[in-house]
C-alpha cells in the first residue's frame, strides 16, 4: 500500500483532546471558512463600488453564522436522518445524548443544501430590514462564498466521513472509520478541489462582466449544483438513505432542484432589463 492511500490513517480528527473531550479540526474549518469569506468581500467592498459597507457586512456576519448552522443543523435532521430525530427530539440541539444515559457525544451531521436555505433566509431578511437590494447584496456575497467550502470539505476528510465508493484508481484511500477498509475514492478532497477552488475561480473571475449583474447567485446555483451532482457519482451514500430515487442520492436531488432554481431565477431577472443594465 502507498503512502498517499494511507494518509487518513495518520491524521488525528482532533486538534486538541483532554479527557474525552476536544476541539475537532472540523470546528476549525468552519471558523476558517468564515474568516476566509469575511476577508474576501472586506477586499470587495475595499476595491468594488456597491452601495453597501463594512459596516453592513460586519452586521450581517453573524445573521450569516446564525443562518448557516442553524440551518445546516436543521438541514441534516430533515433531509437526512428525520426518522432517528423524530423520536430523539432533544439530540438535535444538545451535545450530549439523554437517551442512553447521560454521555457527551457532540453534534454531529450539517447538511450542505440546509445551510445554504438557512443563509439564504437569512440574506432575504436582512436586505428586508436594511432596505438593500437582494440582488446586489448577493452579487457581492457569491463569488467569495466557495472558497469557504474547501475548508468544510477538508474538515470532512479529517473526520474521515462522507468518503467515497470503492475504487482502483491509484489516487485512492483508505480511511478508518470504514468498516469494509476498502480503498475508496477521496470524495472530500473531490469537493474541496471543485465546489470549492474551481467554482470560486470561476464565480470570481465573472463577478465584475456587465452582463452577469444581479446573477450571481443563479451562476452559484447553477454551478454548485452541478459538480455537486457529479461528484456525488463517486461518493458513497449514507448508509441508512442509501439512494433515494432510482441511481440518485439525496444530495443529487437537492442539487436537481438547486440548478433548476437557479435556472428559474436567471430567466426571471433577464427578463428585467431595467435590472441586469444596471451599471456598477
Amino acid at each position: 500500500m502507498s503512502w498517499w492511500s494511507q494518509i487518513p490513517y495518520h491524521i488525528s480528527p482532533y486538534l486538541f483532546q483532554i479527557n474525552g473531550v476536544g476541539i475537532r479540526y472540523y470546528s476549525l474549518m468552519y471558523v476558517l471558512a468564515f474568516v476566509t469569506v469575511y476577508l474576501l468581500i472586506k477586499y470587495r467592498l475595499r476595491t468594488e463600488h456597491f452601495n453597501l459597507t463594512m459596516n453592513h457586512m460586519d452586521d450581517f456576519i453573524i445573521w450569516a453564522a446564525i443562518g448557516v448552522l442553524l440551518g445546516g443543523r436543521l438541514g441534516y435532521v430533515l433531509f437526512y436522518d428525520f426518522g432517528y430525530y423524530r423520536s430523539h427530539l432533544l439530540n438535535i440541539f444538545s451535545p450530549f445524548d439523554f437517551y442512553h444515559g447521560f454521555t457527551f457525544t457532540g453534534i454531529s451531521g450539517m447538511s450542505y443544501h440546509g445551510g445554504l436555505l438557512g443563509v439564504a433566509a437569512a440574506v432575504y431578511f436582512f436586505c428586508r430590514k436594511n432596505r438593500i437590494n437582494l440582488w446586489e447584496f448577493s452579487d457581492l456575497l457569491c463569488p467569495a462564498a466557495p472558497l469557504g467550502y474547501t475548508f468544510g470539505r477538508l474538515g470532512n476528510f479529517f473526520n474521515s466521513e462522507l468518503f467515497g465508493k470503492v475504487t482502483t484508481l491509484p489516487w485512492g484511500m483508505y480511511f478508518p472509520t470504514d468498516p469494509a477498509h476498502s480503498l475508496r475514492h477521496p470524495s472530500q478532497l473531490y469537493e474541496a478541489f471543485f465546489e470549492g477552488i474551481v467554482l470560486f475561480v470561476i464565480l470570481w473571475m465573472l463577478r465584475r462582466k456587465k452582463r452577469f449583474i444581479h446573477l450571481m447567485f443563479s451562476l452559484y446555483l447553477i454551478g454548485y449544483g452541478s459538480i455537486r451532482f457529479i461528484i456525488e457519482f463517486f461518493r458513497k451514500p449514507d448508509d441508512h438513505l442509501n439512494y433515494v430515487f432510482y441511481i440518485f442520492t439525496m444530495g443529487q436531488v437537492l442539487c436537481f432542484l438547486m440548478i433548476l432554481t437557479g435556472l428559474f431565477l436567471m430567466m426571471k431577472i433577464k427578463g428585467k432589463p431595467d435590472t441586469v443594465n444596471t451599471e456598477r
